[in-house]
């Protein structure tokens, strides 16, 4: 598989990733997490429940990778939360979280 493809069977590769607990939160996240008060617990809910919203991936150029976006609902509050990862060689990455209104 080139760099230019994307994953197929993403949400269950996503899934493997989490029970194998590999995967980290860039810089970025972690910033925009604490900004926006989402934690790692809803992060995970949402990557474990959540949808590939295919329309908003993206192939960053730079990093020569995909960039994929997860959607859902947190079951306690209601917010709906888009999770933007990607993968390298480590394993996953979690680029951001946004809070959708």
């Amino acid at each position: 598989m080139g760099v230019t493809d994307k994953i197929k069977d993403l949400l269950e590769v996503i899934r493997n990733h989490i029970e194998n607990g590999n995967f980290i939160d860039t810089r970025h996240a972690e910033l925009r997490k604490k900004q926006r008060k989402i934690l790692t617990r809803d992060v995970v809910y949402i990557l474990m429940n959540g949808f590939h919203e295919k329309k908003k991936d993206k192939f960053d150029a730079y990093y020569q990778s995909w960039n994929y976006a997860i959607r859902g609902k947190l079951k306690s509050e209601g917010r709906e939360i888009r999770v933007i990862i990607s993968f390298d060689e480590e394993g996953m990455l979690i680029i951001t979280a946004i809070e959708l209104q």
